[in-house]
């Protein structure tokens, strides 16, 4: 099949980044991943949970949603009684999990917690992979806000972190699908991973038939070869003090 882009089965979709995007927040990135648009906004504050007091320790949680208009027909807002839906706590639970792998919860300054919101402005597949991508971005930058007014004496970030879906669509296995190809695959997989490769999370659901080994060995690497292609990115836009980088991968 055709893929958006002109694309190649390996091949990641167009990557637009916009750091320190919002005014307010303490950290914040615009990520866009071909017609996928996320904006991620990270804010400190003075307490945790309930459960977490007395530790001494801080707290990373993350808040997605869907915005109304970011899909082909209008989403209701997620408010009110009996919400979040099961598949909007699904994707918070791992944008926090994956936060967490990388970040040093005692290095947060005592007991202090981050938020991420992670806001899909239009969705075109993929778009719990590019919240996880962005969303340590903005939590780097929440965080050098944070070293930067005292509150702590080193960034706790041990590595980058990125998220990539692939899956296998016609019987072939690709690369960053968008919802064309999503709706339609045979296996769908998203990986999150961190700048020396290894895995912090696998979601994996075989649609059509079970996935034998082999493919998944191949779709795995197939992952971390992207995810790793982002990992370079934002290491990138680090060390050189970028905010702003716009990748074709050509």
């Amino acid at each position: 099949m055709d893929r958006s882009h002109g694309r190649g089965p390996k091949d990641l979709r167009p990557l637009h980044v916009v750091r320190r995007y919002l005014k307010h927040a303490h950290g914040s990135c615009l990520i866009e991943l071909g017609d996928t648009r996320v904006l991620c906004a990270a804010s400190m504050a003075d307490s945790v949970a309930q459960w977490r007091r007395g530790s001494g320790l801080g707290w990373v949680t993350a808040e997605y949603s869907l915005l109304p208009a970011s899909t082909h027909t209008r989403s209701k807002r997620e408010v009110g009684p009996g919400s979040p839906s099961g598949r909007t706590h699904e994707i918070q639970r791992l944008i926090g999990r994956a936060l967490r792998s990388v970040i040093d919860l005692g290095g947060l300054g005592g007991e202090v917690t981050m938020t991420v919101d992670c806001d899909v402005i239009q969705a075109d597949g993929g778009t719990r992979t590019a919240a996880v991508t962005g969303a340590f971005l903005a939590a780097y930058d929440a965080l050098t806000t944070w070293k930067e007014a005292g509150r702590i004496a080193s960034i706790p970030i041990h590595e980058a972190l990125a998220a990539i879906s692939v899956g296998i669509v016609d019987g072939v296995a690709m690369l960053d699908l968008d919802y064309s190809e999503d709706s339609v695959a045979e296996v769908d997989m998203n990986v999150v991973v961190d700048e020396r490769g290894r895995l912090v999370e696998v979601q994996g659901t075989a649609e059509q038939a079970p996935l034998d080994r082999r493919r998944f060995d191949e779709l795995l690497d197939l992952a971390v070869d992207g995810a790793l292609r982002l990992t370079k990115v934002q290491r990138r836009m680090i060390d050189e003090g970028l905010y702003e980088l716009t990748e074709s991968w050509a």
